[in-house]
């Protein structure tokens, strides 16, 4: 993701330039539909750049770690409140860490299944970390369900899109 900041400045720059001819020919109708539709498009692909979204839930780092986020993956699979996304890191095929993105699961609760559970997959591979059999947290068995859900669905998807 930060070789995404790069592309976010070019993009910047290029809008900026785009707004100042767009204010040099204010009187030409033609030109400024064109202008709001180059904008648009300039908006668009900044926003997508920056926060790193243009290669969708699957990105790699410049040391080659991937990095994988189920926000968009699972948003289907709740917890006892809300979807649980994490963000899997994985590199030469093994897990280096599975960090929880904010959710909106009981704070005491999710705050055992990211210590209890979260760390069994750390230094698998993702092939064993697919079979493992990971019981749920007592009191968080939702969220501990859902978390186990998540990581599965962001395995499956490394496995198929790694490049």
């Amino acid at each position: 993701m930060l070789k995404n900041v790069g592309y976010a400045r070019v993009i910047e720059k290029l809008c900026i330039f785009a707004v100042r001819i767009l204010f040099i020919n204010l009187n030409k109708k033609s030109f400024m539909k064109k202008m709001i539709a180059t904008m648009a498009a300039c908006a668009f692909m900044l926003s997508t750049t920056a926060f790193g979204q243009s290669n969708g839930p699957l990105t790699k780092e410049a040391d080659g770690t991937f990095v994988v986020n189920t926000t968009t993956l699972g948003k289907g699979v709740k917890g006892y409140k809300s979807a649980t996304p994490l963000k899997i890191y994985i590199k030469k095929d093994k897990i280096q860490k599975i960090e929880a993105l904010p959710n909106k699961e009981t704070p005491n609760f999710f705050k055992k299944v990211d210590t209890a559970i979260l760390p069994k997959w750390n230094g698998k591979s993702v092939k064993a970390a697919l079979k493992m059999k990971v019981d749920a947290v007592t009191g968080a068995t939702l969220s501990s369900n859902a978390v186990k859900e998540n990581v599965k669905l962001g395995l499956e998807y490394y496995q198929k899109n790694k490049k």
